[in-house]
């Protein structure tokens, strides 16, 4: 017998309005698959990519690629993992906006102890992210001067507590007096206000002119000549979302001009699709939590019927830290 469950679906791209609440009956788990009741799903900006047809994607669909939950049942040939398990997933494929759900176990790891479920939806995808961004993508180093873009988003703050421990001089970017603030008590040296400053001078005058060594730009084309103004020479210029629209192309002479710099596009996908990556990239953050490095911030708290609500204010800026779907 199968498993009834409540997910939100699509039935094609557009708006906050195409997210629907609907009944799904769920099979048992097959081969190498678990059952999950998901307490706690983590909301991202790829979401939005995936819902507003920014990425592409079958239809009719599932969204969502982070949740916490508790093992229900399991497949065969499901090893390590038993009913009662607390685990979590980040980077999945979509569907994650549910009460219960059908997970590949190769794709699960086991939330430690200390670490609350909903702590583990708000920081596990973002927490990989900013692992990979530091730690392999650019492997930081202390006292290197590091520009990070939404400084006060879940990403952001993590990326703040993160590089701070590193020893590096993080200097966000975001806007508002509060976002400042909410960005300066978690691990920023400086945060510009995107708003009221031009964001490459104000880079520059707290570099000494000299310039950051590395900068992580979420937001893509409005932001595009302001982080490769903001570059020290021989620095890496990383675009790793595009919540204004993509980045526009770049000719390679504009590298050799500004500095031989370097200009790459990672994504989390790549960097936790082996097994042992994945582990080792989720084991990193939950460490960082447990020994109190990283502090999950969860703004802000939807029902999964208010799914809709939940991406317009993530689209409108309007969320501080991270944000859940409560199912």
């Amino acid at each position: 017998m199968g498993t009834k469950a409540k997910a939100i679906r699509i039935a094609s791209q557009g708006g906050p309005d195409v997210l629907t609440i609907a009944d799904v009956e769920l099979p048992p788990p097959g081969e190498g698959e678990v059952l999950l009741r998901q307490t706690a799903i983590g909301l991202n900006f790829l979401d939005v990519y995936f819902r507003d047809g920014s990425y592409p994607m079958d239809l009719p669909a599932g969204i969502g690629a982070e949740a916490a939950g508790v093992v229900e049942a399991t497949g065969a040939g499901v090893t390590g993992l038993k009913v009662g398990d607390r685990v979590a997933y980040g980077g999945s494929a979509p569907g994650a906006y549910a009460n219960y759900r059908i997970m590949p176990a190769a794709r699960l790891v086991q939330i430690p102890d200390g670490v609350s479920d909903e702590a583990a939806a708000a920081v596990l995808m973002k927490g990989m992210t900013v692992e990979y961004l530091l730690n392999r993508c650019h492997v930081v180093q202390a006292g290197q001067q590091v520009l990070f873009y939404a400084a006060s988003g879940g990403v952001g703050l993590i990326a703040g507590q993160w590089g701070r421990h590193l020893g590096a001089r993080m200097i966000g970017v975001t806007a508002g007096d509060d976002k400042i603030k909410l960005a300066l008590a978690h691990g920023y040296d400086a945060v510009i206000d995107r708003k009221r400053e031009n964001i490459s001078e104000r880079a520059r005058a707290l570099t000494g002119g000299k310039g950051v060594a590395v900068a992580y730009d979420s937001v893509g084309k409005t932001t595009f000549e302001d982080t490769l103004a903001s570059l020290a020479p021989r620095g890496l210029f990383v675009t790793f979302g595009a919540t204004t629209g993509a980045p526009p192309p770049l000719e390679a002479a504009r590298l050799q001009k500004n500095g031989s710099l370097y200009y790459t596009r990672p994504t989390l996908a790549t960097y936790i699709a082996a097994r042992e990556d994945l582990v080792a990239s989720a084991a990193a953050v939950f460490d960082l939590v447990r020994k109190g490095v990283i502090t999950p911030q969860v703004g802000q708290r939807y029902a999964l019927a208010d799914a809709a609500k939940a991406h317009r204010d993530l689209e409108a800026g309007q969320t501080r830290g991270s944000s859940i779907l409560m199912p």
